[in-house]
This record gives C-alpha cells, structure tokens and sequence, in this order.
C-alpha cells in the first residue's frame, strides 16, 4: 500500500464540537489512510461564520470538497452523532446529483433518522430541559456552571446544531428522486451510549441496499475519543483498498 493513494477519510463531529477529536488519529488508523476533517461554519477558525441549521445550507458548504473525489483511490465518510447525518447527507446529495461518492460510509453514535432522537428531537427545548437531557447523556462538562464559558460560547452553537440534527433527520425521510442507496454501511455503537444503544444502530441496515455491519466498541457517546474506534475504522479502510477496482493498466 506504500506506493497507492492513501484512503482519504473525511470526518464530521459531533454537536457542539470542532474537529480537534479527529487530530490524533493517524496512528491509531494504521497505513494508507489520511484524516480530512471538515469544520463547519460557526466554530475554532470558521468561528466568524454563520452556524447552519438549513440542509441545503449545509449541503452548499460541504458538497463543493468532492469535486475532486472519486478518482483512482476510494474514499470513505465517517460522522459522529450530528456527523453522522451529516455524511449520509451528503453521500445522498452525490448520488442524487449523480457524482461519485464514497465507497464506505461508517455512521457512530446517531439513530438513524426514523428512529427517535433523544436530544435532536428536543432541539427547540428551553436551556433547563436541554441542559438536563445533556447531563443525563453525559454530554455536561464536569464543571460547567451557569454562565460559565461554556454555557456563553457552546451551548448556542450546541443548540443550532441539534436544530441542523432534526432538519436533516426530516429531510432523509422524503422520498429521494434518485435510485435507493447502494452504498456500504458500518454502523458503530458505543457500549455504554445512552443516545445511540447497539439496537438503535443496526437500524441502519434499512438505509442502505449496499453491504452493511453494525460494531459496537467501548465507551459512552464520546467513544470516538478513545483508541477502539480508530483502529476499526482504519482496518476498513484497508478492506475497502484491496477491494477497489484497479485502474486501468495496473496489475
């Protein structure tokens, strides 16, 4: 694999996050794949941008960084709760639009969109009911307090992101205009997530008419912070490298 194009894997995050969770993962990948994380508007250095909270605002953004994928080496997406939404999106959009798209979508820590949500469903909820539905979920800095940074620098955007979550939720139940999706699905539960239980996750399977498997690794909703989840999905991206077809006049 040392003389082909690395697997590129785009990442998407959770809500309310950066991409600073996906910074160290290159080792725990293994060879042959390189980390692209996409930062959405509103947040670290795109911080000045308007958040998004529109499908077709976000597919606007995001849709653009394909153009030059689906050539000779293969690609794969992988979203994190939001995240995850967020890359079956956009495959959807490609195949909708009728442009290559990845050869491997791996979902984590997200029900899929007909599956009920605890926090995307409560997006509009008042700051009380939210921040207690986050700290039941464990998703409350330890020490967090009322006022605090966080609440002032965080909390809105967590809030306009679970309202991306829903939007896009709503938008993968209309009917697609294009065949259904072919494409191959990993599916990815934390253990101990109490948002995305492993049962929840394999719903997936309806999703997709492509291959599809459903993992479950250590953890609570974060689990993408530990070395589990990594290391499977580096070991996918190497089955989706020899799996690819071979260009032509390469034996």
């Amino acid at each position: 694999m040392s003389d082909e194009r690395p697997v590129r894997l785009h990442c998407f995050a959770h809500a309310g996050a950066g991409v600073s969770a996906f910074y160290g993962w290159g080792p725990r990948l293994g060879p042959g794949v390189e980390t692209v994380p996409h930062l959405l508007p509103g947040r670290e250095r795109r911080r000045s941008e308007p958040r998004l909270t529109r499908p077709a605002d976000l597919l606007a953004d995001q849709l653009p960084r394909f153009t030059g994928e689906g050539g000779e080496a293969p690609y794969i997406l992988y979203g994190h709760s939001l995240g995850a939404l967020v890359a079956y999106s956009v495959t959807r959009a490609l195949h909708e639009a009728g442009l290559p798209g990845p050869a491997l979508v791996v979902v984590g820590a997200c029900p899929p969109p007909d599956e009920l949500s605890a926090l995307a469903d409560q997006c509009r909820a008042g700051d009380e009911e939210l921040l207690r539905l986050l700290g039941e979920a464990n998703a409350l800095p330890m020490r967090a307090r009322p006022g605090d940074i966080w609440h002032q620098a965080v909390l809105p955007v967590l809030r306009d992101d679970l309202v991306l979550a829903h939007e896009l939720r709503t938008a993968a139940r209309e009917p697609s205009p294009a065949s259904p999706l072919a494409v191959p699905v990993l599916a990815v539960a934390g253990a101990d997530d109490p948002l995305a239980q492993p049962g929840a996750m394999a719903q997936w399977r309806a999703w997709t008419t492509g291959p599809f498997a459903v993992r479950t690794v250590p953890g609570d909703h974060f689990f993408l912070r530990g070395h589990e989840l990594p290391r499977l999905v580096g070991r996918a991206a190497r089955v989706v490298r020899r799996l690819a077809p071979q260009p032509a006049g390469v034996r």
